[in-house]
Formats: structure tokens, C-alpha cells, sequence
């Protein structure tokens, strides 16, 4: 077993930003549409833009989703390429 925990902390962070249940649910819900606005997200699950906008901002920041400006909305998707097979491999996406 290699105890050089340095060569962990890409993917630990990874996860520790992945560990919320809406962050998921944006992640899971990118990985199936492709990309999506902040409105549709904010309709779909029912949460205040400000709570939305932080929850963005913490996945931009950790690289996991990207935003691609069209007019004055901004649309995301994922681009992190190991994400949605984390996504798969937790929800078994393959077996619904």
C-alpha cells in the first residue's frame, strides 16, 4: 500500500465537494442533461438562487462543472470527466 497520502488529495477534495446532497443532485442532474441554466436548476429543485449560487461556485471552484455564457444566462455542465462516473458507480445508473 503506498503511503504517500500527497498523490490522494486531488481525489479527497474531489469528494469532500461532492459530499452535499444537492451538490449531487446538480452533478447527477448535469451528467444526464448535459447542460442546464441556473433558473431550470433552481425550478427543479426548490431552492433559493443565493443557496443554488453557492453551491455553483463550489463546484466551479473544485473544476467539477463550467459555464458557458449564452446572452444572460449562463448554461453549466460538467467537465470534470472522472465526475460522472463517480455519479454511475454511486447511483448504479446502469441498472434503473
Amino acid at each position: 500500500m503506498d503511503k504517500d497520502f500527497m498523490k490522494y488529495n486531488e481525489k479527497a477534495e474531489l469528494l469532500k465537494v461532492l459530499a452535499h446532497p444537492v451538490r449531487l443532485c446538480i452533478v447527477m442532474g448535469l451528467s444526464e442533461v448535459g447542460t442546464c441554466n441556473v433558473s431550470h436548476m433552481q425550478d427543479c429543485l426548490k431552492i433559493p438562487q443565493s443557496t443554488l449560487s453557492q453551491h455553483i461556485q463550489k463546484l466551479r471552484t473544485a473544476g467539477i462543472i463550467e459555464g458557458t455564457r449564452n446572452g444572460l444566462e449562463i448554461n453549466y455542465k460538467v467537465c470534470n470527466p472522472i465526475v460522472p462516473k463517480l455519479i454511475e458507480a454511486l447511483f448504479d445508473l446502469n441498472n434503473l
